[in-house]
């Protein structure tokens, strides 16, 4: 088994599956490190109960989220959430219309 076999891809997940994925993953990630959950909740400043309920449920407010993953040292992970596109040639970014100002559709 190689460790693409244990990545979950998240685009055939419901929102609740991946919410509960990454709670998963912070699990695993503080059991890596031989850390409770009081001792991931002292460090991140998260509360034990909200940590527990995570860990649980996958909900969590983002902020105690982020404070999670900094506190894992993990944070590198999270800077590649939703950036803009990077162009691989000049054709696509001529093709792209200039960047909204605000959204259109509600």
């Amino acid at each position: 088994m190689d460790i693409t076999d244990t990545i979950m891809t998240f685009s055939i997940l419901s929102s609740e599956d991946i919410a509960r994925e990454l709670a998963l993953r912070v699990k695993n990630c503080r059991l890596a490190h031989r850390l409770t959950q009081e001792g991931l909740a002292n460090r991140s400043g998260v509360s034990f109960g909200t940590l527990k309920k995570f860990e649980r449920s996958g909900k969590i407010a983002l902020v105690s989220f982020i404070r999670l993953v900094v506190a894992l040292g993990d944070e590198a992970a999270l800077e590649n959430l939703l950036l803009e596109k990077k162009f691989s040639n000049l054709d696509e970014v001529l093709d792209v219309k200039t960047k909204p100002k605000r959204g259109t559709i509600t």
